[in-house]
């Protein structure tokens, strides 16, 4: 009879991802991971594969849990759409001055592997586009609400600003302060083409 789990894999994933974040996928051991979980090696093997499977669980959660903070920020009902995308800017700059290991893989993971490794392309991939359509709808709502230019680049605008989050990341990992990073979130919002009436 198999022995019950005596873990949560949620937590031995957040576990790993802390792991992975601190020396890169290529520079974890399974002996990191095995300290880094608190499992034997034997049962992460019998539980998640490898030390591959694990980051790639990993970076799924990272990519997961980005996308949906994402979309609870951009779709909060009392708000404007626009004080909604200000609104997530400023939080990701707080976020990014002090990020923990479930929001720092996806990007580490992408810039490390995303050029050779097809897997890793994939996941950052999707992950960007969901991104993008989440700030797409957003700006949508303003468009139709006349907060914004009729004629705005919703494709080009939703893009600009997952560039600049994922820029203010870096930023961030780079020892950025909370000060840069919510003067460059307030001068993302100056890209944004007002309508005329809002501009009034």
């Amino acid at each position: 009879m198999a022995r019950p789990r005596k873990f949560v894999e949620e937590d031995v994933v957040l576990a790993a991802a802390s792991a992975f974040v601190a020396k890169g996928y290529g520079g974890t051991t399974i002996e990191d991971l095995t300290k880094a979980t608190g499992l034997g090696k034997q049962s992460l093997y019998n539980s998640f594969g490898g030390k591959r499977e694990l980051f790639l669980r990993a970076l799924a959660a990272s990519t997961t849990h980005i996308v949906d903070r994402a979309r609870e920020s951009l779709a909060v009902s009392t708000k404007t759409p626009l004080d909604r995308v200000r609104g997530q800017l400023f939080a990701l700059a707080l976020l990014f001055s002090s990020s923990g290991p479930i929001d720092s893989l996806f990007t580490k993971a992408t810039v490390e592997l995303g050029d050779r490794d097809d897997e890793v392309a994939a996941a950052a991939g999707e992950a960007l586009r969901r991104l993008e359509t989440e700030y797409r709808d957003c700006l949508a709502e303003a468009r139709d609400s006349g907060h914004i230019a009729a004629d705005c680049d919703l494709e080009s605008l939703a893009t600009y600003f997952v560039a600049v989050t994922r820029g203010m990341e870096v930023l961030g990992h780079a020892g950025a302060s909370l000060e840069t990073l919510q003067s460059v979130a307030a001068n993302a919002m100056e890209a944004i083409p007002l309508s005329d009436v809002t501009r009034r």
